[in-house]
Order: structure tokens, then C-alpha cells, then sequence
């Protein structure tokens, strides 16, 4: 059976320097170089109108071989100097199986041309869909545009160095634009009128011949370059005239380091939009995740039909392996956020990892409060490892490797929620004894998460619940679930937060974890390990 995994098309790219460029700019960047035929590995797939040998070699060498992983079919599809991308696509048409990213098929445009080019039809695929708790932020994420002070300021440079004065002026009419909306910003975001921004810019020249002109100038920039900044205002100026339902328009601005970040965004509040069309064309579709709870939110807001079965499977790791604790003290919430609040997350803390044998893993909302708690842990009598933000690759498995290393004598990491360690990391068997998750990771709601919840209100009835808790309580199972990766895994995970034992957050953890609400919880933890507890020291008073 032949099968091919694909990644993103720039990361199978063999052309030098295009991996720092920004998939939209990469995508302008490799249509104009093929269409010039400047591209060699593309050049050299096909010979006439039949595949050329070079392709037909390195077809027939992945497919003896398959499945294989895309950095193979990279090298092998470099040794004969032909393009990686278009190669994975000739061995699609044949494949049975395709493993690839979400936006190959949730993206509308990329869709229609991926399943073009590997000859399937989505009425005959069955799409399985895994860690699918993260579709609908990415769905989001794929429909949203954004244009920026800085995006506009470059591309006025852009024009200026291409000789495009009249572009140019019309470049800096918009950001002109912009900063004049900051001047009448009362807050630092505010919900934007469609027609306020189209009209503004209709003043300039007609909004639409706007658009097709700087889409135009920055596909002859692109011949020149790489990509084109100007490609990104007409981009941003195409999908702001869309009016879609489930989507929502904000001006917001943020301090920035050496001047103001002014954004005009058009942001997708409704996944479904996107996902819905594909789930019901689709034959059949599974989505899974050991975190897609629960199950009803996820079938609604993706916009599954009626037609749908929800199951929920017992772990196979056995229950007796995992201590589940509540420690109903201190809290995260903004209103509570002291120093004295600090120092009591900081004991509980300490007083855990220190107990727990070998490593612990603490994980917190935000980075700031991380540290602010960070601060009061003098007592602890481990190494401690401080995740950074923006980590790379390499530099997140190097520190994963090092903190490893002290799986006999202990060391705590400490990470967050969101953050390059809370989600997608494995840590199995004795290098992960415990997990503490501090806090509920549920930031302030901003314009964007009021008006999911209002819209979430009005077409599900449970806005609050599936537009800001259960988003946030997904989180904290992700950060948990760090803890136990296999049948055999022992350890114990610490909830520290007073409202995770009110009822409506209690609800939220699976039906099967024995959650257990105390605030002595370390003989729980000495009997669970089979630590002795320490002896008292004796007084004047016992003789």
C-alpha cells in the first residue's frame, strides 16, 4: 500500500532561504518562480509532457520504501534535484493514506487545489482528524487577516525601492488611516465597522481597484524578490470586503519597543464556517484527542450534522497509577494576584516537589505569574529549570535532555500552560514523577473572546461555557495529561487552585479520575510513592 506523509509545501522546499519567509510570502514567492520558470527542481520534473527520468527514479525509490517521512522524500527528491513538493504530489494520486497538516484540507483555496493535484474527490475520503482538540483555534487562525502599521510602513519602503511613487502614496494614505482610528481610540481594542475602513480607502481611489493594483505591483516585485509586502495589504484588503457570519472586525493597538502596534483585523469567531462543509462532504470523519472533552462542545462548534456519534473510551492506563489531587487553596484570579498570594502558590509548591521523587513538572497561566511565584521558592531543594519564551526546536529538546538527566536525584521544571512544554511532549516512565498545574489558565477576555461568547450565546445557548471555560480547562488536561504516557507510568497530578473544587470546574475534569480535595495532601503523596513520612524531632517536652 502506498502512502505519503506531507508537510507545509516551504519546509519541502529546496530553494535557498525561503524557510524564513512567512508561508503567505513563500506561497506568492514559488507561484510567480514557476510560472517565470525560473525554478530548476520544478523544471526538471517533467520532460515534455511525461515525467522525466530524474522524477520517475525518485517515484519509484519512495515507493519502495513507503511510507516515508517527508525529510526522506526531501533527500531522496534532492539527489535527483527534482522538486519534494510536486514529487509527494505524484505519489498522493497513488496513495491510499495521506498524512498531512490541518490546512490541506481545511484551508478553503488550498484544499481545492491539494485534492486537484492528487486527483481525489472529498465525497471518497475518510478524514481522521488527531489532537483534534487544536482544529478549531487553527481553523481560526487560517481565516483571520490582519494588517499593521509596521506591515504598511514596509511596504511603503517596498514601493519606494521599486520605483512605485503612485503606490507609495496611496500606501501611506491607508496607514494615514490607521493611525488616525489610534487617535480616537479610547481603549487599547474596539469592535470596527466594515463599511468605516472600505469607505475611508474608496476616498483614496475605488476599493476594489485598490486591491487589484497592489496585487498586481506586488506580483511584479515578486520576480524580482521573494516576496512582497504590497502583496499583503491587497491580501488583507480582499478578505476585509468578505461579510461573512461568525467572523468579527477589531482595532486594537499595543505598546511596542520602539513605537505603537496598530493592527485592523477581521477575525473567525466560528470554525464551523470552515469545517462544516468538509465534515459533511467528507465520506465519513473520526476526530480524536485524549482531551476532547466535551465530546458535544467539539461536534457543534465544528459544525458536525446530525448524524454523529460521540464516544468516550476508558483510559487503558490503569486508574491506580494516577493520584489526582485538589488543593482548594489560593487562587489566580487577576483580583487575588498579590505578593502574599505568590508566596502561599510558592509554598504548595515547594512543599510538593519537594516531596515527589525524582522530576515535577509546574505549570502556570502566563509567564508573569510564573515568575512573580518563582520568586518565593527558596526553599526548594532541586534543580530548577525556567522554560523560556520563543524557544526552537533544538532548544526545547536540548532542555528536555538536560532536565531528563536528573530523573534519580529530582529537578522541577517550570513551565506554561501554553507554552512550549504543556502540550505534545513525551515524558514516559521515570522521567516525569509529577505535575502541578497552578491556577486556571483563563486570561481576562478581550474583545475577541466577548464576542465568541456572545456568538456562542445566541446560536448554542452556552456561550460562557464553550466560548471561555471549557477552551481554558482544555488546557489545563493537555498540562496534566504530561504526566502519565504509558501503561505503566506512575505519578501525580496537583490541581492548586480554590475554584478547581467549585462545581462548575469540577464537572469539566473526565468522569473516570478519582479527584481527591484536601489540603493535606502530603501523607497522600508519601503513601502513594511509599515514602516514610520523616520522623519528628523530639523535644524537651516528649522525655
Amino acid at each position: 500500500m502506498v502512502a505519503i506523509d506531507i508537510i507545509g509545501k516551504k519546509h519541502m522546499c529546496l530553494q535557498p532561504g525561503v524557510h524564513s519567509l512567512h508561508t503567505k510570502e513563500f506561497a506568492d514567492y514559488c507561484k510567480a518562480l514557476r510560472e517565470d520558470g525560473k525554478c530548476t527542481f520544478y523544471n526538471n520534473l517533467k520532460k515534455n509532457d511525461s515525467l522525466s527520468f530524474n522524477a520517475k527514479a525518485t517515484v519509484d525509490e519512495i515507493k519502495l520504501i513507503s511510507p516515508v517521512s517527508p525529510e526522506e522524500t526531501v533527500d531522496i527528491s534532492s539527489k535527483y534535484e527534482v522538486c519534494p513538493y510536486e514529487i509527494a504530489m505524484i505519489l498522493g494520486k497513488e496513495s491510499k493514506v495521506i498524512i498531512t497538516d490541518y490546512y490541506y484540507l481545511f484551508h478553503p483555496k488550498i484544499r481545492e487545489s491539494f485534492l486537484a493535484k492528487i486527483g481525489k474527490q472529498l465525497e471518497d475520503a475518510v478524514i481522521v482528524v488527531d489532537e483534534a482538540h487544536n482544529l478549531p483555534k487553527r481553523i481560526k487562525s487560517l481565516a483571520s487577516e490582519r494588517l499593521s502599521n509596521i506591515a504598511i510602513k514596509r511596504s511603503i519602503a517596498e514601493a519606494d525601492k521599486y520605483n512605485r511613487p503612485d503606490i507609495a502614496k496611496h500606501l501611506t494614505d491607508i496607514l494615514r488611516i490607521i493611525e488616525g482610528y489610534a487617535e480616537e481610540l479610547e481603549q487599547d481594542e474596539a469592535y470596527f465597522r466594515q463599511e468605516t475602513f472600505s469607505d475611508d480607502v474608496n476616498a483614496i481611489m475605488s476599493y476594489e481597484a485598490l486591491a487589484d493594483v497592489l496585487m498586481e505591483v506586488a506580483d511584479d516585485i515578486r520576480e524580482e524578490q521573494k516576496f512582497s509586502y504590497i502583496g499583503g495589504v491587497a491580501a488583507f484588503l480582499y478578505a476585509w470586503a468578505e461579510d461573512t457570519e461568525g467572523f468579527v472586525r477589531i482595532f486594537s493597538r499595543q505598546p511596542g519597543q520602539q513605537e505603537e502596534f496598530l493592527s485592523l483585523s477581521y477575525r473567525c469567531l466560528d470554525p464551523a464556517v470552515i469545517s462544516g462543509p468538509v465534515f459533511q462532504t467528507a465520506s465519513s470523519s473520526i476526530i480524536m484527542s485524549g482531551t476532547l472533552t466535551p465530546t458535544h462542545m467539539y461536534r457543534e462548534i465544528l459544525g458536525f450534522g446530525t448524524n454523529t456519534e460521540e464516544l468516550t473510551l476508558q483510559s487503558p492506563f490503569p486508574e491506580d497509577n494516577r493520584l489526582n489531587i485538589i488543593i482548594p487553596r489560593t487562587s489566580t484570579k487577576y483580583e487575588h494576584r498579590n505578593d502574599y498570594q505568590y508566596e502561599e502558590i510558592a509554598n504548595y509548591v515547594v512543599k510538593a516537589v519537594n516531596i515527589i521523587p525524582g522530576n515535577s513538572a509546574v505549570f502556570f497561566p502566563s509567564f508573569k505569574l510564573r515568575d512573580d511565584v518563582y520568586r518565593f521558592m527558596k526553599d526548594c531543594n532541586k534543580t530548577i529549570f525556567t522554560e523560556t519564551q520563543g524557544l526552537s526546536k533544538q532548544e526545547k529538546e536540548q532542555m528536555l535532555d538536560n532536565f531528563k538527566g536528573y530523573k534519580n536525584t529530582g529537578a522541577v521544571l517550570l513551565g506554561v500552560t501554553s507554552g512550549s512544554f504543556g502540550e505534545g511532549i513525551d515524558l514516559p516512565g521515570d522521567f516525569l514523577k509529577g505535575v502541578i498545574v497552578v491556577g486556571l489558565p483563563l486570561q481576562k477576555p478581550d474583545l475577541e473572546t466577548n464576542a465568541l461568547i456572545k456568538y456562542y450565546d445566541q446560536k448554542f445557548q452556552k456561550g460562557w461555557e464553550y466560548g471561555y471555560i471549557y477552551p481554558g480547562f482544555n488546557r489545563t488536561l493537555q498540562s496534566a495529561g504530561r504526566c502519565i504516557r504509558s501503561e505503566t507510568d506512575r505519578g501525580v497530578i496537583i490541581f492548586l487552585d480554590e475554584r478547581y473544587a467549585w462545581p462548575r470546574y469540577k464537572e469539566c475534569f473526565p468522569e473516570t479520575w478519582d479527584m481527591k480535595v484536601t489540603i493535606l495532601f502530603e501523607s497522600l503523596v508519601r503513601d502513594f510513592f511509599g515514602i516514610k513520612a520523616p520522623e519528628k524531632k523530639k523535644t524537651l517536652g516528649d522525655f
